[in-house]
């Protein structure tokens, strides 16, 4: 073999490295394989044969040696050793010469230019086994990191034996089969300007993401490099598209995630992180395992496989053993991955006739001063078509390089120092691009409690705003008459119904507007409490009305409302109140008699679905808004509505328990009051869950209640079959049930697509018991009252929630007979048996929503656009915890200062209001 190097540069170079990956991953003795100790010893092992200079050598191993119990110190001792060491190495290394070079490395080509052709690779022993001079297979073929071997020549180039493909071995920057293992280089800080060398992007599958080749060198790029269709200075909030290789159709592809600005890009969070940190030599790697190796190209080879697709394979080599990493469509890659080049390769270790290798990892170059795809916490972001993952990575890191040092830090340092928290920059570089799983989960603190204390902030705003700018109408409560209203109702009011009446008839009373959301389970009589408020309203002489989600909910309020207005006929000199139905549906004359009665005045009671807030109707004085399954409508909606008279007093109602922490940060803005007793009267629903292979039980059961005179729901969860959705589709369903199944029974179709005249007629059917059965989609959630029916069957019930359930079963229970709720479930997958059978083991609907809200998140449980809540990208509602503490430092600021109109909090309040943009209530 030819003489090893004769300078100290390329031998301290590996030493260095993962000393500096040590101190990256925070001193915990992970940035080798085995350990700082063990990787010393086998460093000092081989340092004799590679040192030209012996005195030199003398003092680095004496140097080193004391990392031999870096594995007894306490971090802060390692901190202190690993810095000592990295220093006094620094003085030590010495740049190769060009004579040294050349000594090592002769120029290949020969007089004439032409390149010499050995028919041989470079050698290299394990374990001291020495390497064939024949080429043959060192050690098992089935041991990870099997080391191919091959005889050597002095040239500084090999041949591939088969294809004849001439290769650099080594390199003066690269580190050869033979050199220690070796591991990362110095990590630059995220808030450098140098960024990271330019990766090529992978030729995209058909129909598979893309995007640009040079996308890290372009994201870097500073304000005045930036793209000439975006004019005047370039800011955080200029668009993203003023970003150096961000195109007008890549812009549009950001856009769809959400991320129209520079900001909003530094705010596109990622779903996970891959660990890649943990550098490991070919030889140590376990098969099944997600792995990162760095190590040197022998050769790239490129074919084509049998379907035409490019099949690009790099053997990689460290002093270790080989090995392959095999991908389709790196057809691009080639040029970057030659010979000769350091990479770190991070992936799955899988096996391919016997050996290993890595099928389509990550990598990158190892000259990268940060890594950024590969050997590190690397983030995984959500995408759409035409990104890829390795484009908008590369993308975001050379933004964060370029632009986060802009990025103000808007919440006060006392509360910070209170929280505990980190700095909003230092916040946004580690969630992106992480040290270390403490700095992680720091950062992810950090931006929990940046939107939870947003929310917060927004909704006592919002509170704060709405008492100062809406006066109300102070009412006169005639407490005879509501009491006598009350005592001629045919039943009796619990307690928490009393209770809850009391709160708002308090707030009638006031000369600010009223603003309480009233929640109760199925079945607890809120309809009865509205119905006296609006008695309250009535008796002062204002107009009434009552906003519904769906007709036939609608319909049911409609009738109640106008039943208990009859018996206020003999109690009140004014007589009668005056209730009419407006939906969307009525005819057109019908509809104009109404809107003309509403405006005259000469309507007192208005119940009626979203046609309630249209243009055209006009009421005459409007004193209370009262909206029902208030999450079924928007803000805008609820707003409109409230927009119809002069600060009416405003309650909304929901029939879904919604676990306090929700209730809190959507409503908190709102007074809440809770209805959390049921009537004596109503039955205990007893609730099985049921596989496929129990169907036929389940439509025996059907038929024992409907023989016993009752009546039985059958839910299917879509109106039509799907191609795309495996589900019970209720107008196949019915046909199926009506012919094949209860072909002696009566049965009926009711869902959303049916004619207003078709859906009454079905449900006046089912209510009046000419129905047996009743097959529906999920329209019957709400505003059924059917006391006869005692059997709710659910099919595909795992594509609902535990709140959507609880509703389907409140149908049912509502007569003096026992009730049964049947849960279809063809094939649940783990997390959906689980909701499933929470809902057999309890009745109690705020228990449920808890459970709920855990499993699912509020996305789910209601829709955060609907319910006015801006999106959250990292928080969880159901973190009490956090919600708890961000709650209490919001109420704790705003005691200081209501409106944050104070100079040093002005930039929080810029970000209310924008992490609020959507709703535009703030203001």
């Amino acid at each position: 073999m030819g003489n090893p190097v004769n300078a100290d540069g390329d031998v301290l170079d590996g030493l260095v490295k993962i000393l500096q990956q040590e101190k990256k991953l925070g001193f915990q003795n992970r940035a080798v394989f085995g350990g700082i100790a063990g990787f010393v010893d086998r460093w000092i092992a081989k340092a004799p044969g590679q040192f030209g200079d012996a005195s030199r050598l003398h003092q680095v191993v004496e140097l080193v040696s004391a990392l031999k119990s870096y594995s007894q110190l306490d971090q802060a001792s390692r901190e202190r050793q690993v810095e000592r060491t990295l220093q006094a190495l620094a003085q030590h290394k010495i740049a190769l010469t060009t004579s040294e070079i050349e000594a090592r490395f002769p120029n290949p080509r020969s007089a004439k230019g032409v390149a010499t052709a050995p028919s041989t690779r470079p050698s290299h022993s394990v374990q001291g086994q020495a390497a064939s001079t024949k080429g043959r297979v060192v050690g098992s073929s089935d041991a990870v990191g099997a080391i191919h071997c091959a005889p050597t020549d002095t040239t500084g180039t090999t041949t591939n034996m088969t294809t004849g493909v001439t290769m650099l071995s080594v390199g003066a920057r690269f580190i050869a089969p033979g050199d220690p293992c070796p591991s990362l280089s110095s990590p630059r800080g995220i808030g450098s300007s140098t960024t990271s060398a330019p990766a090529l992007e992978e030729k995209p599958r058909k129909g598979q993401a893309a995007g640009p080749a040079d996308a890290p060198r372009h994201a870097a790029a500073s304000g005045s490099s930036r793209s000439s269709r975006v004019k005047g200075p370039v800011t955080l909030d200029s668009s993203v598209r003023a970003l150096s290789g961000v195109s007008s159709g890549y812009g549009a592809k950001l856009e769809r995630l959400g991320v129209s600005t520079i900001k909003d890009l530094l705010y596109l969070f990622p779903r996970k992180h891959v660990d890649y940190s943990v550098m490991k030599c070919i030889k140590d790697l376990t098969m099944g395992e997600v792995e990162s190796v760095l190590g040197t190209i022998w050769e790239v080879n490129t074919s084509r496989a049998k379907s035409g697709l490019p099949i690009t394979t790099a053997t990689v080599a460290d002093d270790t053993g080989t090995i392959q990493a095999i991908c389709v469509h790196w057809i691009t890659q080639a040029k970057t991955l030659r010979a000769g080049r350091q990479v770190v390769l991070s992936g799955r270790i899988e096996r391919n006739l016997g050996r290993p290798f890595l099928k389509s990892p990550d990598w990158e170059i190892a000259e990268a001063e940060d890594l950024t795809h590969t050997g590190r916490l690397v983030p995984v972001y959500p995408l759409t078509e035409g990104l890829s993952g390795r484009w908008l990575r590369a993308l975001i890191k050379g933004t964060l390089n370029r632009w986060l040092a802009e990025l103000p830090e808007h919440l006060p340092k006392w509360v910070r120092e209170s929280a505990q928290l980190m700095d909003i920059q230092s916040a946004i570089a580690q969630i992106h691009f992480p040290d270390g799983e403490q700095l992680l989960q720091r950062a992810q603190r950090r931006l929990v409690f940046d939107e939870l204390f947003l929310i917060q902030l927004g909704v006592l705003l919002r509170r704060r705003n709405w008492q100062q700018s809406q006066p109300g109408n102070s009412l006169t409560v005639d407490g005879e008459l509501l009491s006598r209203f009350i005592e001629a109702l045919p039943f009796s009011l619990t307690t928490a119904q009393r209770r809850v009446l009391g709160e708002i008839v308090g707030d009638l009373q006031l000369p600010s507007s009223m603003t309480r959301l009233l929640q109760g389970d199925v079945g607890s009589g809120k309809t009865v409490v509205a119905m006296a408020a609006m008695v309250v309203a009535w008796d002062n002489g204002f107009q009434s009305a009552l906003m519904a989600p769906t007709e036939i909910l609608a319909e049911q309020h409609f009738k109640t409302v106008d039943n208990l207005a009859d018996i206020l006929a003999e109690m009140s000199p004014r007589g009668r109140p005056r209730v009419r139905l407006l939906k969307g549906a009525a005819r057109k004359a019908e509809k104009e008699e109404i809107c003309q009665a509403i405006a005259s005045g000469d309507v007192d009671i208005v119940v009626g679905t979203h046609a309630v807030i249209q243009e055209d109707v006009v009421f005459k004085r409007l004193g209370l808004a009262i909206v029902d399954e208030q999450h079924r409508f928007g803000v805008m909606q609820r707003a409109s509505l409230r927009q119809k008279g002069y600060n009416p007093d405003l309650l909304v109602m929901t029939a879904t328990p919604i676990p306090r922490t929700l209730a809190l940060t959507l409503y908190g803005d709102l007074d809440i009051s809770v209805i959390d007793e049921l009537p004596p009267c109503r039955q205990e629903i007893k609730t099985y869950l049921l596989g496929p292979e129990h169907r036929a039980r389940a439509y025996d059961f059907v038929r024992k209640q409907v023989r016993a005179g009752r009546q039985a729901f059958i839910i299917c969860p879509l109106v039509e079959e799907s191609d795309k959705i495996e589900a019970k589709a209720a107008i196949a369903e019915y046909e199926r049930l009506r012919n094949r199944v209860f072909p002696d029974l009566k049965l009926a179709l009711l869902h959303g697509k049916m004619r207003p005249q078709e859906k009454d007629a079905a449900m006046d059917d089912f209510r009046l018991g000419r129905v047996d059965i009743l097959v529906s989609t999920p329209v019957v959630e709400v505003g059924i009252d059917v006391p006869n029916a005692t059997l709710m069957l659910i099919e595909g019930a795992d594509r609902f929630g535990l709140a959507q359930l609880h509703q389907f079963r409140g149908r049912v229970g509502r007569g003096s007979e026992k009730s049964y709720c049947l849960l279809l479930a063809d094939s649940p997958s783990a997390e959906a048996e689980e909701r499933l059978q929470v809902i057999t083991r309890t009745q109690n609907g705020f228990e449920l929503a808890e459970h709920d809200l855990r499993l699912r998140g509020p996305g789910e449980f209601f829709g955060t656009r609907q319910s006015g809540m801006p999106d959250l990208k990292i928080a969880r509602i159901g973190d009490i915890a956090a919600f708890e503490r961000a709650r209490a430092v919001a109420m704790d600021l705003f005691a200081q200062d209501a409106g944050l109109k104070r100079p040093e909090h002005q930039l929080l309040r810029q970000q209310v209001a924008r992490f609020w943009h959507a709703e535009g209530e703030l203001n």
